[in-house]
């Protein structure tokens, strides 16, 4: 049930039955005419609903084989011992519309508890994802130092991004991308260099005429789109591919030598 108002602190939870078919009006009207005066002006009921110490009465209300029976909620921000004045006054109600009735007190609730129950399991909820989320793992930070160790090593050779043994390697891989340097660097290969466009570079050109070359491309069309379109202009020895679907930059360490220990010399490659 909802509570209207933010300042409840209790809930009286009543259940009553009577002799006869009777509506919601009928046990409202019981409510508040049958317990006028009884504790005194401080504590009527309809002045304390006037004044927001008593919150909206609900009733659930049902009826069969011409009895009626259902429940009562009466929001309280009064005190403990006034909000059980008012529960105890409920039991003084004898008719309810034209019927003989009964009503029973079965609980008084103490919202705030509840309140404080959804606060406790929340703040353990918050906690536990404040600990996940900023007190990172012993192998995430270790990642992380990694992955800067990568960036560090990841170099600019003549505007193209390339491992740091480019330069003075006897041979060097070609690859599609950035991200496929940096992925060839994390498994321990210094020696890649990217093409990084459409077209081949003249500096890639030039290396391949000087350096033992593998030309390492995606498992897919482009990949071998790349692969003619570099055989047009430049020099490679060796043909790697990417299982097909796959890319160079999301293989596995175990997947980039696989695929580099099975690459196929050019010329096997042109006569298949």
């Amino acid at each position: 049930m909802k509570l209207p108002q933010s300042t409840i602190k209790y809930l009286i939870e009543a259940e009553f039955s009577c002799e006869g078919i009777v509506e919601k009006p009928d046990v409202i009207g019981a409510l508040f005419g049958q317990t006028e005066g009884l504790l005194g002006s401080d504590l009527d009921l309809r002045e304390l609903q006037r004044s927001g110490r008593i919150g909206r009465i609900e009733v659930e209300i049902s009826s069969e084989n011409a009895k009626t029976k259902g429940k009562i909620f009466v929001p309280s921000s009064l005190s403990s011992s006034e909000t059980a004045l008012i529960a105890a006054s409920l039991e003084t109600i004898e008719r309810i519309g034209p019927c003989e009735a009964k009503v029973q007190v079965v609980n008084i609730k103490d919202v705030r508890s509840e309140k404080r129950d959804f606060v406790l399991n929340r703040a353990k909820e918050l906690l536990s994802n404040f600990i996940v989320d900023e007190l990172p793992s012993t192998s995430s930070l270790t990642e992380k130092v990694e992955e800067s160790a990568r960036l560090l090593q990841l170099k600019d050779f003549n505007g193209l991004p390339a491992g740091p043994y480019v330069p003075g390697s006897d041979e060097i891989i070609v690859v599609e991308g950035r991200a496929d340097v940096i992925n060839l660097l994390k498994s321990g290969i210094k020696n890649a260099i990217a093409i990084n466009g459409v077209e081949i570079p003249q500096t890639i050109i030039d290396l391949s005429k000087q350096k033992l070359t593998t030309l390492f491309v995606d498992g897919d069309r482009a990949g071998e789109l790349i692969i003619k379109k570099f055989l047009q202009v430049a020099e490679a020895d060796f043909i790697a591919r990417a299982p097909e679907g796959k890319e160079v930059e999301e293989l596995t360490k175990k997947e980039i030598f696989k695929c580099l220990r099975e690459k196929i010399p050019i010329n096997e490659y042109k006569s298949q």
